[in-house]
């Protein structure tokens, strides 16, 4: 994902006004230190940062997208040396629990009709519906 590079209708017109103020007087200055070449210099300003800036999003993403992968690459090479342990010591060993797996003899049996993901403890809302069919959820207490 990529993120969007700044832009600025201000700047865009700020140019625009800065040309026009141009053909009526290069070294217009219309009192209080508005001048011209003032107001072209902070367009310059503007446009340096914006640059800067939108610089700096496209070095962000070139290393967020360089970190994803590194990460991809740790995550591989972190499941290939806990295999490696349980190739090594056996996946029932001391030591393949101590890598971070868990022995294959201290696995939970799972029974025939159980989601891997069911638990013993009962659900914290049930949802009942009345007679005209409105869901209303009600706590339940152990």
């Amino acid at each position: 994902m990529m993120r969007r590079q700044r832009s600025s209708p201000i700047l865009k017109k700020a140019v625009r006004r800065a040309s026009c103020m141009n053909s009526i007087d290069p070294n217009l200055d219309v009192g209080n230190g508005l001048t011209l070449p003032a107001f072209s210099k902070l367009i310059d300003t503007m446009q340096t940062k914006k640059n800067a800036y939108n610089s700096a999003l496209a070095n962000l993403d070139k290393l967020y997208r360089e970190m994803l992968e590194t990460e991809r690459e740790l995550g591989d090479m972190a499941e290939h040396m806990l295999m490696g342990v349980g190739v090594k010591y056996g996946r029932s060993s001391v030591e393949y629990g101590m890598a971070g797996g868990v022995p294959k003899n201290q696995r939970r049996k799972r029974l025939r009709g159980e989601s891997p993901t069911s638990s013993s403890q009962p659900p914290l809302f049930v949802a009942s519906v009345d007679s005209n069919g409105n869901g209303n959820k009600q706590a339940m207490t152990s």
